[in-house]
């Protein structure tokens, strides 16, 4: 129970670093100086009011200088990494396996919420991502070789193919970059089997919410919803329900 508590604690506190490498990372700053400040009265924000997820409730979501109101989003990503902690640590346990796959988590989480704001991957990101997750795959999480070479290629080079061709029909970029990038980086650390839930998954999903948006804000089918949440979703989902999906497909149960 105590190491849990950790792991949850853990968790929250990482999440916290990420909300900061989300606002900053798009407009090109350092992720390390100046330390935390409010973006309204850029007031330095003290230590006990950056207590993860408590400060927010206790501080009634404003700031205590100029008592700008804080967006949720902010425990929300601490929540968030703080629940896959604890997840990802009652699965794999005080290991080396935890601490890569709790990195690719994270990694995920700031590539969502940066997707979902501007519409963009960054390639800071992504690309490092590819050749570290890739051989942390290989030599961590003992992915055969040739697994994860395939889910490489096969992940860039699907959507690359999807890309070019809803580009070649209908004259507009439907897919950016970003997203094959992602797939890449996803499929090397995954392995080619992964690509199956992960592109089911995230279609599927990614159509649902698409259309509900379309109805609710009375948007035309060009309306552009970020793929890359729900590919990182897909991609955590298949972490922990990826083996019994597998067995499923391939023996029936």
């Amino acid at each position: 129970m105590i190491l849990n508590v950790f792991a949850f604690v853990f968790g929250a506190a990482i999440g916290s670093f990420l909300n900061v490498c989300i606002f900053r990372i798009p407009a090109k700053e350092s992720i390390i100086k100046p330390p935390s400040q409010c973006p309204y009265c850029h007031h330095p924000i003290r230590f006990y009011d950056n207590i993860p997820i408590i400060s927010f409730l206790i501080l009634g979501a404003r700031c205590r200088d100029c008592a700008a109101k804080i967006s949720w989003r902010y425990p929300l990503v601490e929540l968030i990494t703080a629940l896959l902690a604890l997840l990802l640590f009652l699965k794999f346990g005080l290991t080396l396996n935890f601490l890569v796959f709790f990195i690719f988590t994270a990694i995920l989480i700031v590539i969502s919420f940066i997707d979902l704001d501007h519409q963009i991957i960054p390639d800071v990101l992504s690309l490092p991502g590819i050749p570290i997750f890739f051989l942390a795959a290989i030599f961590i999480v003992k992915i055969p070789w040739h697994e994860a070479v395939i889910g490489l290629l096969i992940g860039g080079g699907m959507l690359f193919l999807i890309a070019f061709i809803y580009q070649f029909i209908t004259k507009r970029e439907g897919m950016g970059g970003g997203d094959i990038k992602l797939l890449a980086m996803i499929g090397g650390f995954l392995g080619w089997k992964s690509l199956i839930f992960i592109l089911l998954f995230s279609s599927f999903a990614g159509a649902l919410v698409g259309l509900a948006l379309m109805i609710i804000k009375k948007k035309d089918m060009k309306y552009a919803v970020p793929f890359g949440p729900f590919l990182s979703a897909a991609a955590v989902a298949f972490i922990f329900w990826g083996d019994a999906f597998m067995r499923f497909l391939l023996l029936g149960y």
